[in-house]
């Protein structure tokens, strides 16, 4: 007895091919997007659809279905489902019964935002949609901007603007990338600081399609190491030139003359 969730989108992998021509039923968001997707592959099966609004009739129907000994494939309309995707009900109402869930990802916006926005990917946090509302929108925000990892978000269209603009003043000044229709055919990625992609779309009106929104980390607080050697170049710098500080802070706490002069000397362009 198994529930496969399935990507549906351009590069569906062989193996989800193999799993669809196989199962007995194939549960899908739509079973007008799926039936395309199947069209093209040559693949005949038997669909019902599997969404939001009747998730948990339908849910307990697969259930039972699996229960009963036969084969069901959960299909999202694009990118890797369960990710901002009601199959998470499914998954849990299997577990609850003790029937066998494998995964046979497809593409998701999400990985392939990250993957191509140049910014950091050994942490991350997938935050999902922001509140349609300024005011939620900012609350939200506000909690996870301290958070020392890249963001990943999902977003409206006809939000976009507005809610780069509000990252820009809650987040700070931070890079970030905008992907439109990612894993897709005319998929589409611009980079830019938070405040310079909000007058970009502000001024471009909603681009067309689904988006997926990449956010730098916060930038790293300095340490009280930095902070010691500042003072102690600041105090040098009174009476030495760049060199001469670096080189006297350098002999009394053993630092890096090199990473002390430069240090020095942006201090001493800062005084002019």
């Amino acid at each position: 007895m198994v529930a496969t969730p399935i990507g549906n989108a351009q590069d569906i992998t062989l193996r989800a091919l193999d799993v669809l021509r196989r199962v007995g039923v194939i549960a899908c968001e739509d079973t007008r997007v799926t039936a395309k997707l199947l069209a093209i592959h040559g693949i005949k099966a038997r669909l019902t659809p599997y969404h939001d609004h009747n998730a948990r009739g339908a849910g307990r129907a697969l259930v039972e279905r699996l229960q009963a000994g036969d084969s069901v494939a959960y299909v999202s309309d694009a990118g890797t489902p369960l990710i901002s995707d009601p199959g998470y009900r499914l998954v849990r109402a299997c577990a609850d019964a003790g029937v066998a869930v494998f995964p046979l990802p497809g593409a998701s916006a999400v990985m392939a935002a990250l993957c191509v926005s140049g910014l950091p990917t050994d942490r991350f946090l997938f935050a999902g949609f922001p509140p349609p509302k300024s005011a939620a929108r900012a609350r939200f925000l506000a909690e996870i901007a301290g958070i020392s990892t890249t963001l990943v978000f999902m977003e409206s269209p006809r939000r976009l603007a507005a809610s780069l603009s509000q990252m820009a003043e809650i987040l700070g000044p931070r890079d970030a990338m905008v992907g439109r229709e990612l894993t897709k055919l005319f998929e589409e990625t611009r980079r830019d600081t938070l405040s310079n992609l909000a007058d970009h779309y502000q001024a471009a009106g909603a681009p067309k399609g689904e988006v997926t929104l990449v956010v730098a980390p916060p930038p790293k607080a300095r340490s009280e190491d930095e902070a010691d050697a500042d003072a102690l170049l600041e105090a040098a710098l009174a009476e030495l030139s760049p060199r001469g500080a670096a080189e006297r802070v350098a002999a009394e706490t053993g630092r890096p003359f090199r990473r002390l002069y430069g240090r020095a000397l942006d201090l001493g362009r800062r005084d002019q």
